[in-house]
Protein backbone atom coordinates (compact mmCIF):
# COMPACT_ATOMS: atom_id res chain seq x y z
CA UNK A 1 0.00 0.00 0.00
CA UNK A 2 2.96 2.23 0.85
CA UNK A 3 4.74 1.69 -2.23
CA UNK A 4 1.44 2.02 -4.56
CA UNK A 5 0.75 5.74 -2.83
CA UNK A 6 4.63 6.71 -3.41
CA UNK A 7 4.33 5.50 -7.21
CA UNK A 8 0.12 7.86 -7.19
CA UNK A 9 2.30 10.71 -5.94
CA UNK A 10 5.42 10.19 -8.50
CA UNK A 11 2.90 10.14 -10.81
CA UNK A 12 1.25 12.87 -10.29
CA UNK A 13 4.71 14.79 -9.70
CA UNK A 14 5.68 13.27 -13.19
CA UNK A 15 2.43 14.43 -15.25
CA UNK A 16 2.69 18.17 -13.62
CA UNK A 17 5.88 18.12 -15.16
CA UNK A 18 4.97 17.06 -18.25
CA UNK A 19 2.05 19.50 -18.45
CA UNK A 20 4.65 22.17 -17.19
CA UNK A 21 6.81 21.99 -19.97
CA UNK A 22 3.77 21.24 -23.00
CA UNK A 23 2.81 24.54 -22.08
CA UNK A 24 6.14 26.06 -22.26
CA UNK A 25 6.79 24.88 -25.37
CA UNK A 26 3.01 26.19 -26.79
CA UNK A 27 3.85 29.86 -25.71
CA UNK A 28 7.12 29.92 -27.80
CA UNK A 29 9.42 28.13 -29.62
CA UNK A 30 13.48 27.07 -30.05
CA UNK A 31 15.20 29.39 -32.32
CA UNK A 32 19.05 28.76 -31.26
CA UNK A 33 19.19 25.81 -33.86
CA UNK A 34 17.36 28.05 -36.78
CA UNK A 35 18.77 31.51 -36.52
CA UNK A 36 22.36 33.12 -35.23
CA UNK A 37 21.82 34.33 -31.88
CA UNK A 38 23.89 34.52 -28.27
CA UNK A 39 23.01 36.23 -25.63
CA UNK A 40 21.85 39.69 -25.45
CA UNK A 41 19.60 42.33 -23.30
CA UNK A 42 16.44 40.80 -22.10
CA UNK A 43 15.37 44.44 -21.59
CA UNK A 44 15.68 45.23 -25.39
CA UNK A 45 16.02 49.14 -24.32
CA UNK A 46 17.78 51.35 -26.71
CA UNK A 47 18.21 52.56 -29.99
CA UNK A 48 16.93 49.71 -32.37
CA UNK A 49 19.54 48.46 -34.45
CA UNK A 50 19.03 49.38 -38.12
CA UNK A 51 18.85 46.95 -40.83
CA UNK A 52 18.11 46.54 -44.44
CA UNK A 53 16.15 43.31 -45.61
CA UNK A 54 14.62 42.55 -48.81
CA UNK A 55 11.20 41.28 -49.78
CA UNK A 56 10.57 38.20 -52.01
CA UNK A 57 9.41 41.03 -54.52
CA UNK A 58 12.70 42.48 -54.07
CA UNK A 59 11.56 45.78 -52.42
CA UNK A 60 14.17 46.99 -49.26
CA UNK A 61 12.84 47.59 -46.16
CA UNK A 62 15.32 49.59 -44.10
CA UNK A 63 13.92 50.20 -40.71
CA UNK A 64 16.02 53.97 -40.44
CA UNK A 65 13.57 54.79 -43.00
CA UNK A 66 10.19 54.06 -40.98
CA UNK A 67 11.32 56.45 -38.48
CA UNK A 68 8.10 59.05 -37.28
CA UNK A 69 6.22 55.11 -37.16
CA UNK A 70 5.97 53.09 -34.47
CA UNK A 71 7.80 49.77 -35.93
CA UNK A 72 6.80 46.10 -34.60
CA UNK A 73 9.83 43.75 -35.70
CA UNK A 74 8.58 40.05 -35.41
CA UNK A 75 10.47 37.62 -35.52
CA UNK A 76 9.06 34.32 -36.61
CA UNK A 77 8.54 31.17 -38.39
CA UNK A 78 6.92 28.94 -40.75
CA UNK A 79 7.05 25.81 -38.48
CA UNK A 80 6.83 27.45 -35.08
CA UNK A 81 3.21 27.42 -33.72
CA UNK A 82 2.91 29.94 -31.72
CA UNK A 83 4.13 32.35 -34.61
CA UNK A 84 1.26 30.76 -36.82
CA UNK A 85 -1.18 31.36 -33.95
CA UNK A 86 -0.13 34.91 -33.36
CA UNK A 87 -0.59 36.18 -37.32
CA UNK A 88 -4.26 36.74 -37.27
CA UNK A 89 -4.03 39.47 -34.20
CA UNK A 90 -0.90 41.13 -35.80
CA UNK A 91 -3.00 41.49 -38.82
CA UNK A 92 -6.72 42.89 -37.31
CA UNK A 93 -4.15 45.06 -35.10
CA UNK A 94 -2.09 46.38 -38.43
CA UNK A 95 -5.03 46.97 -39.98
CA UNK A 96 -6.77 49.40 -37.48
CA UNK A 97 -3.32 51.19 -36.47
CA UNK A 98 -1.96 51.58 -40.12
CA UNK A 99 -3.37 54.62 -40.89
CA UNK A 100 -2.16 55.61 -37.46
CA UNK A 101 1.99 55.55 -37.66
CA UNK A 102 1.76 51.69 -37.04
CA UNK A 103 4.56 49.27 -39.26
CA UNK A 104 4.90 45.72 -38.43
CA UNK A 105 8.05 43.69 -40.08
CA UNK A 106 8.05 40.36 -39.72
CA UNK A 107 11.10 38.94 -40.21
CA UNK A 108 11.50 35.37 -40.90
CA UNK A 109 13.67 32.98 -39.38
CA UNK A 110 13.30 30.19 -41.70
CA UNK A 111 16.57 28.08 -43.09
CA UNK A 112 14.77 27.14 -46.18
CA UNK A 113 14.17 30.98 -47.55
CA UNK A 114 11.49 31.50 -49.80
CA UNK A 115 10.59 28.58 -50.80
CA UNK A 116 8.17 28.23 -47.72
CA UNK A 117 7.76 31.55 -46.73
CA UNK A 118 6.12 32.98 -50.17
CA UNK A 119 3.38 29.82 -49.63
CA UNK A 120 2.91 30.83 -46.33
CA UNK A 121 2.26 34.65 -46.57
CA UNK A 122 0.04 33.88 -49.27
CA UNK A 123 -1.79 31.35 -47.09
CA UNK A 124 -2.26 33.44 -44.11
CA UNK A 125 -2.99 36.79 -46.19
CA UNK A 126 -0.21 38.64 -44.30
CA UNK A 127 -0.28 42.24 -45.19
CA UNK A 128 2.67 43.65 -43.37
CA UNK A 129 6.36 43.20 -45.23
CA UNK A 130 7.73 40.38 -44.84
CA UNK A 131 11.32 39.61 -45.36
CA UNK A 132 14.25 36.78 -44.64
CA UNK A 133 17.19 36.84 -42.14
CA UNK A 134 20.10 34.32 -42.46
CA UNK A 135 20.76 35.41 -38.98
CA UNK A 136 22.46 38.71 -39.63
CA UNK A 137 19.23 41.04 -38.01
CA UNK A 138 18.59 38.13 -35.75
CA UNK A 139 21.76 38.62 -34.04
CA UNK A 140 22.19 42.36 -34.26
CA UNK A 141 18.99 42.33 -31.65
CA UNK A 142 20.94 40.72 -29.13
CA UNK A 143 19.90 36.66 -30.80
CA UNK A 144 17.00 35.34 -30.61
CA UNK A 145 16.69 32.54 -28.04
CA UNK A 146 12.92 31.78 -28.95
CA UNK A 147 10.17 32.63 -31.56
CA UNK A 148 8.14 34.56 -31.97
CA UNK A 149 10.19 37.37 -30.31
CA UNK A 150 8.89 40.84 -30.96
CA UNK A 151 10.55 44.25 -30.67
CA UNK A 152 8.48 47.33 -30.33
CA UNK A 153 10.26 50.25 -31.48
CA UNK A 154 9.20 54.06 -30.98
CA UNK A 155 8.26 56.90 -33.20
CA UNK A 156 12.14 57.89 -32.45
CA UNK A 157 14.07 54.50 -33.43
CA UNK A 158 13.90 53.32 -29.55
CA UNK A 159 13.34 49.72 -28.69
CA UNK A 160 10.72 50.34 -25.78
CA UNK A 161 9.13 46.80 -25.29
CA UNK A 162 10.48 42.98 -26.22
CA UNK A 163 8.42 40.06 -25.74
CA UNK A 164 9.53 36.64 -26.09
CA UNK A 165 6.50 34.26 -26.83
CA UNK A 166 3.10 34.00 -28.54
CA UNK A 167 1.49 37.64 -27.77
CA UNK A 168 -2.50 38.10 -27.93
CA UNK A 169 -3.76 40.00 -29.97
CA UNK A 170 -5.44 41.83 -27.09
CA UNK A 171 -2.25 41.97 -25.17
CA UNK A 172 -0.34 43.16 -28.54
CA UNK A 173 -2.91 46.17 -28.91
CA UNK A 174 -2.70 46.79 -25.18
CA UNK A 175 0.79 47.43 -25.21
CA UNK A 176 1.10 49.80 -28.38
CA UNK A 177 -1.60 51.31 -27.13
CA UNK A 178 0.91 53.50 -25.04
CA UNK A 179 2.73 54.55 -28.39
CA UNK A 180 0.50 54.69 -31.03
Amino acid sequence: MLISVGVLMLSRSMLALVGLFLLISSVSCDAREHAAGGGGSASGKGNAPNFVLTTSSGKEIELQKLSGKVVVVNFWATWCGPCRAEIPGMLEVYAKYKEKGLEIVGISLDQSGWRVINPFVERMNITYPVVWDRGEVAQAYGGIQAIPTTFIIDREGNVVKRHMGYLSREAFEQVLQQYI
